[in-house]
């Protein structure tokens, strides 16, 4: 199931392609991102994200994803638009590409 949230991507452009063609353009840590989401967080964009941001706050995180947090959570943020506009998951069509 796609989880249903708003997002800060809603006006991004990029969320307007094909599904084949957007995981196409994913950089190598938008596809570790969702790897991560599949295997530590039980597939929840919410998990990783709360996670994310309770490191920014010093509060216990399950996962060190890298030091560029705010990067993370807007590609976070880009995917979790993706899949909610399109109703697809992003890791079954990243597994399909691999």
């Amino acid at each position: 199931m796609i989880e249903a949230a708003s997002s800060g991507a809603g006006g991004d452009s990029s969320l307007d392609v094909p599904v084949q063609e957007f995981v196409a353009r994913l950089q190598p840590y938008e596809r570790v991102l969702i790897d991560l989401k599949d295997q530590l967080y039980e597939g929840s964009w919410e998990r990783i994200l709360g996670d994310l941001r309770a490191r920014l706050e010093g509060k216990p995180y399950i996962f060190k994803l890298s030091q560029t947090i705010a990067r993370d959570i807007a590609a976070i943020e880009r995917m979790k638009a993706y899949e909610l506009r399109h109703q697809v998951r992003l890791s079954e069509w990243v597994r399909k590409k691999a």
